[in-house]
């Protein structure tokens, strides 16, 4: 049996689809995706058992990265999410070579046209406004339509006096668009601003991983932030620091727990409970709970 999962195990991460017994000689069907192997632990489990747990790994308790889809699934009520902005498609500002062929085949990997899905919708019966970053699409880099998505998302909700829900993932800032990239690091903190001058709500969930400008701009402006597990949170990366500085970091430096140590965040919060979390916040900060009512696309 051991050498059985072995060669199931060794034919699924060297990306084949056969493995051959040495015994007898003969070919073995692997099925693709039959396992998954903690990157963190490398404890090694059947993929159907990991998707059943949230894609969290038991033995310890890494929290993997979700597609747009399987988060919103996991936090929203059903059928009460209403998409904004869903056409929304950017330019190639900077003429960077090839730069439209990949946001084509990341809009058909990824079903959504960027890097950031925005809208509104109710958790727990609480009206409220949400974006899903999905590092799936160009590791969630920050370009143009993902600052125009999310400001329009913050200023919807200050209209209508909502709170506001983003779940943060992202590499930074997309060198494919240059400037006008960062350029979204203060358009979004502006909208964010507004919002808060109004007396509404921001919670802001960092998930794996969250850095460069997207951490330097609104993943970091939550009236609350949560952060899962464990999850890569940051600035510049590990290696820089540490040659800029010449200081070893600490082991845990850049995590989440480290963050909460020092201050950067309020709480860690596992995927099984984010949903109920975010609704006792809301409640705790007066929004009240309401009965989902059709939305007309936006």
């Amino acid at each position: 049996m051991l050498e059985d999962l072995f060669k199931v195990v060794k034919a699924r991460f060297n990306d084949e689809t056969a493995g051959k017994s040495e015994d007898s000689g003969e070919n073995v069907s692997i099925p693709k995706d039959l396992l998954f192997k903690c990157p963190r632990c490398g404890t090694v489990a059947y993929m159907e058992d990991f998707e059943k747990n949230r894609r969290v790994c038991a033995a310890c308790n890494y929290h993997a990265r979700l597609k747009w889809q399987d988060r919103l699934n996991m936090t929203a009520d059903a059928d009460s999410f209403t998409e904004f902005d869903a056409g929304m498609i950017g330019k190639n500002p900077i003429n960077f070579p090839d730069y439209e062929k990949k946001i084509r085949e990341m809009q058909q990997k990824c079903e959504t046209k960027e890097a950031v899905v925005t809208g509104e919708c109710h958790i727990h019966g609480y009206r409220c406004c949400i974006g899903i970053m999905d590092s799936n699409f160009m590791m969630a880099s920050m370009g143009s339509v993902v600052g125009e998505k999310i400001t329009r998302l913050f200023e919807y909700a200050t209209a209508n006096k909502l709170p506001v829900i983003l779940f943060t993932a992202s590499g930074g800032a997309r060198m494919q668009e240059g400037i006008v990239s960062l350029m979204q690091m203060a358009k979004t903190s502006g909208a964010i601003a507004r919002h808060s001058q109004a007396g509404q709500l921001y919670i802001t969930v960092l998930t794996d991983p969250t850095t460069g400008g997207v951490n330097a701009s609104f993943a970091s402006l939550g009236d609350i932030i949560i952060a899962e597990p464990k999850v890569l949170v940051g600035f510049a990366g590990r290696r820089v620091i540490q040659d800029t500085i010449k200081q070893q970091l600490p082991d845990d430096f850049q995590t989440a727990e480290f963050m909460l140590e020092n201050g950067f965040a309020d709480m860690i919060v596992e995927r099984t409970m984010m949903r109920r979390t975010l609704a006792r916040i809301m409640k705790l900060h007066n929004y009240e709970k309401e009965k989902p009512t059709a939305q007309a696309q936006k």
